[in-house]
């Protein structure tokens, strides 16, 4: 009995030992992964490949200032900053400067968004975002030199100075889109309510098809002929073929339409009807 609580003992023993042993090399694993930023700022982005390279970092250069500070060529900023710990195979992500603002920013206001951007490029700079903004041509405001696809203000402005980045945001002009409107339902309304809605909207009545009225009617009892069978109650009277149709008029309903109710139109759309 004192040889198995023994055996029992030395198998506890042996298994604390074994998690200890695997408890410290999971530590040892990940802690051992893991790396300080090292600081970057005032070297050139070859130093600092290097010096991240040897901690298994990694360094991208994402913008460019100018400073009036920091020579040309060396690095601004940093991200993660210096001291943070983070794991093999980060990334630092870093600015670089250009020295003081030696380019004039040019004036493209007036250009299409072609020749601004040939012209930002041609002197070394970068076109940054461009907005678009909606100018209707048959606006009153309009005047007769206001055109589509043209610079109507830049950022920075010409010849500005203490410009933080070499790059040009533009706002250029475009084409206003036509109102969208949903198609409503004139089935049952009159043809004149439904022309001045639409007429309201920006739209016109198309097509007006008038449809044919029925030919079928109910009559009253005739005499039958001599030897044949009375019946009573009301006989159907022959099919009569339709009249002409009249003209549709104000005050005709409307039956079918077409664009159907619920579909998408826009200003100048067209609407056929089918009325009686």
């Amino acid at each position: 009995m004192r040889r198995f609580f023994r055996i029992v003992l030395l198998t506890l023993v042996l298994m604390t030992v074994a998690l200890i042993s695997a408890l410290t090399s999971m530590r040892l694993a990940i802690h051992g992964r893991e790396v300080m930023i090292p600081r970057v700022v005032g070297m050139s982005p070859l130093e600092a490949e290097r010096a991240g390279s040897a901690l298994g970092l990694q360094v991208i250069v994402e913008r460019e200032f100018y400073s009036a500070d920091v020579p040309e060529g060396k690095i601004i900023n940093q991200m993660p900053a210096a001291g943070t710990k983070v794991r093999r195979g980060w990334s630092i992500r870093v600015a670089r400067s250009l020295g003081p603002q030696r380019l004039a920013i040019p004036e493209v206001t007036g250009e299409s968004e072609r020749a601004a951007e040939l012209n930002i490029r041609r002197r070394g700079l970068v076109l940054g975002s461009v907005a678009r903004i909606s100018f209707p041509q048959d606006s009153p405001n309009a005047s007769a030199n206001s055109q589509l696809d043209q610079v109507v203000s830049q950022s920075p402005p010409a010849n500005a100075s203490q410009v933080l980045a070499p790059k040009i945001n533009l706002l250029v002009t475009s084409a206003s889109e036509p109102a969208a409107y949903v198609m409503p339902n004139f089935t049952g309304q009159p043809l004149g309510s439904a022309t001045l809605a639409l007429q309201d909207a920006g739209m016109r009545v198309g097509k007006v098809s008038m449809l044919p009225a029925s030919g079928i009617g109910i009559g009253t009892t005739q005499a039958a002929p001599s030897g044949a069978p009375v019946t009573s109650g009301p006989q159907p009277l022959p099919a009569v073929p339709p009249s002409t149709p009249s003209q549709p008029s104000t005050a005709s309903m409307i039956v079918t339409q077409s664009p159907a109710p619920g579909q998408k139109v826009v200003a100048g759309a067209v609407v056929n009807f089918e009325v009686r």
